[in-house]
């Protein structure tokens, strides 16, 4: 199953509630496109600040590389390389480029794809505009004392539900 982060784009001036049908959902893992392909990707997907990046990037080091004399497998190896690392980080590029431009993100969901995914998050989401969604939560219930174990006192600097320092066991 796959993890997808959704994003909420911001609302338009005519907008009071922002449309369902423009959210969009980033699954995490590697994009073998982006890997491939990766300007291209980056042109599909509108990240013109990433392929900026990306071009400054490879023309310095194409430059570093034959002023170094270095053999041409040499420079096609580093450059499959940084391909492949945009391949691993496509989810995390895309997110920084829907958060800068002032998409929210709200939600993870898991999904066996992408359709499973937006119906479980927006089912989610109808629930929990409902008004029962409103309702209080239960409290916790309370701990359970264990036997043999004492609740340190306060300002111990011991956390949880520990032995007290030195006490036998």
């Amino acid at each position: 199953m796959a993890t997808y982060t959704v994003h909420e784009p911001p609302l338009r001036e005519d907008e009071s509630a922002t449309d369902p049908e423009r959210f969009v959902f980033v699954r995490d893992g590697f994009y073998i496109w982006a890997f491939v392909l990766t300007p291209l990707w980056m042109l599909r997907h509108r990240l013109w600040l990433v392929l900026l990046g990306y071009v400054l990037l490879t023309v310095a080091i194409n430059v570093a590389l034959a002023l170094a004399g270095a053999a041409m497998a040499v420079a096609f190896a580093v450059g499959a390389l940084v391909s492949l690392l945009v391949g691993f980080e496509a989810a995390s590029l895309r997110r920084w480029t829907l958060r800068r431009r002032g998409w929210a993100n709200v939600g993870v969901v898991v999904g066996d794809d992408v359709e499973t995914a937006e119906r479980r998050f927006f089912e989610a989401w109808v629930k929990s505009e409902s008004p029962h969604a409103m309702l209080p939560a239960r409290p916790p219930p309370a701990a359970v004392n264990v036997p043999g174990m004492q609740r340190p006192p306060a300002g111990s600097g011991v956390i949880g539900l520990f032995p007290t320092p030195g006490a036998p066991r």
